[in-house]
């Protein structure tokens, strides 16, 4: 995907978000491992021992370490599910160009000097100078950040199911309310690779309804 000062700026404007979905897991977390404690003596009590706080903070500190260690590499491979030829924009013109509705083929093929690529990586290479004209165009600005905010939070909810998860067989009782919270992290994961992956997708198409010509915006009910 685009990789460019752009993109680093856009993913600077996601820290704010981040740090909230890692505060709101950190939190969920502490509840889990608070359960029992809820059940018998309210929530006052769970909240007032602060050394419940730490295997909390530590959570947060190791997760928040390893998502800057897992590079974007394998947070995509992580959305789109694929192992090599993994970004959306391997296939914008054999898949996805000819899918979406906004785009009109026949000028995106003018645009493309009358000559589609079929090798995923000079498709991509083709998609990715498109990219480059119309970065600055406010739709793709958008579908762009919300791509880079979701394929982060992708990484991060590999981390909590991994990290949160192991944390949560060895704090969290009864086994009921352990499984419970295994099967939010299980399920939050699955919903945020295919959100992440739903806005790939439309970043790849919106950037090329941009260079055929036809305003994103226009087929944003559509979408």
């Amino acid at each position: 995907m685009a990789k460019s000062g752009g993109s680093q700026r856009l993913k600077e404007q996601n820290r704010r978000q981040l740090w909230l979905i890692i505060a709101a897991n950190a939190f969920v977390f502490y509840g889990a491992c608070q359960w029992a404690t809820f059940e018998l003596s309210g929530i006052k009590a769970a909240l007032t021992g602060a050394a419940n706080l730490l295997p909390v903070g530590l959570a947060v500190v190791v997760t928040t370490i390893a998502n800057g260690l897992l590079g974007s590499a394998a947070k995509e491979r992580l959305v789109f599910l694929r192992w090599s030829d993994v970004l959306p924009g391997h296939r914008a013109f054999s898949v996805h160009a000819k899918s979406d509705p906004r785009i009109d083929f026949t000028r995106l093929q003018r645009a493309c000097g009358n000559k589609i690529p079929s090798d995923p990586r000079e498709q991509n290479s083709l998609w990715y100078r498109f990219y480059l004209e119309v970065q600055d165009i406010p739709a793709v600005q958008q579908v762009h950040r919300d791509y880079l905010l979701l394929r982060d939070y992708t990484g991060l909810a590999a981390l909590f199911l991994i990290g949160f998860g192991i944390g949560a067989i060895f704090l969290v009782a009864p086994w009921k309310a352990c499984g419970v919270y295994l099967g939010i992290l299980f399920l939050q994961l699955l919903v945020v690779r295919y959100a992440a992956a739903t806005y790939g997708y439309r970043f790849v198409c919106t950037v090329l309804a941009q260079k055929a010509g036809k305003p994103a915006a226009s087929s944003a009910a559509k979408k």
